[in-house]
């Protein structure tokens, strides 16, 4: 019964992989193009992969596209492969590791381009491939995927442009990190009840629980915490991601209209890049599709939620 159910599910993924493919052949229409050459979109670790194929279907439909990359050469050379190819591309160092590298983007971006209108939070890293799960770079995994993400978040929210559809927030995250998923969830109860509950969710709450899994780690404790089985520095640094993103549609409710900014999180699903050491089943440009669709959704009112195949799933 697992078999069939399994095979089900496989038949219903493929089957929706193939409506979006068509979905992608239809154009905006007039009244669906809130955006222009003068809006402004940038992309973190654009410079391969999931992030190179956002970067290259957010200025095919005609927007403003920030590449950035932590290394200088290579994203250069991706955002020169863009150009060529016609597209309003431009190229900026950026390490989310970095404070310092964050804060030179801002201020770069700030009086170059007086702010931008989406981020697209893709850069992320993974070093278990296939059956591994070593957790020899936990730290720097959770660093990279979280701790990254929120610091530029937090970089950029001053920057984004005012307008009457809102800025747009959105993060690359996995299923890996689900907090209610039937497999690799995670085992602490009371530590799940706390990340579910909207209502008493803090960045202090977060932070500590990845800082306490960084700890169980290195102290070699980590088995006995409850925390995933597969990709567990992955799904950890996931599913802080997908709290912090419900965390922050909350804070930013409150803003009024004409400064709206509606935060989403999506899994691109099992895709062939270099992070899966090309072993996933979908190509990169079916990985972004779903975050180019959530930053381009018209008039959108739609924040807190985590999607897949252009569908909203739980988490």
């Amino acid at each position: 019964m697992g078999r069939n159910a399994n095979e089900k599910s496989k038949l219903r993924r493929e089957q929706r992989r193939q409506e979006i493919s068509l979905l992608r052949t239809i154009p905006y229409s007039d009244h669906q193009r809130w955006w222009s050459a003068e809006t402004i979109a940038v992309v973190t670790g654009g410079n391969r992969g999931i992030g190179f194929e956002h970067s290259r279907q957010l200025a095919t439909h005609g927007l403003t596209v920030i590449l950035t990359s932590r290394d200088s050469n290579v994203g250069a050379e991706a955002a020169k492969v863009l150009q060529e190819g016609g597209l309003n591309v431009a190229f900026h160092q950026l390490d989310v590791l970095d404070p310092l590298s964050i804060k030179q983007f801002a201020d770069w971006l700030q009086q170059n381009y007086g702010g931008l209108d989406i981020l697209i939070n893709n850069a992320g890293i993974n070093f278990n491939l296939g059956a591994n799960n070593s957790l020899e770079h936990a730290r720097e995994v959770v660093a990279t995927n979280y701790f990254g993400t929120k610091s530029m978040i937090e970089a950029m929210i001053p920057l984004m442009k005012a307008s009457n559809v809102g800025a747009r927030i959105v993060n690359v995250s996995s299923r890996l990190g689900r907090l209610n998923g039937r497999r690799n969830r995670v085992g602490d109860l009371t530590l799940r009840q706390q990340l579910s509950d909207l209502n008493s969710l803090s960045v202090e709450l977060i932070d500590g629980a990845v800082s306490t899994f960084v700890q169980q780690v290195e102290e070699g404790t980590w088995e006995a915490g409850g925390w995933p089985q597969m990709f567990t520095d992955y799904s950890v640094s996931k599913l802080a991601v997908n709290a912090y993103t419900r965390l922050m549609a909350r804070v930013l409710s409150d803003r009024p209209d004409g400064q709206k900014i509606y935060i989403n999180c999506y899994c691109p699903g099992w895709v062939k890049t270099a992070m899966t050491g090309y072993a996933g089943n979908i190509p990169a440009e079916e990985g972004a599709d779903t975050g180019v669709w959530l930053a381009l959704l018209p008039d959108q009112a739609i924040t807190g939620k985590f999607f897949a195949e252009r569908r909203e799933i739980s988490f």
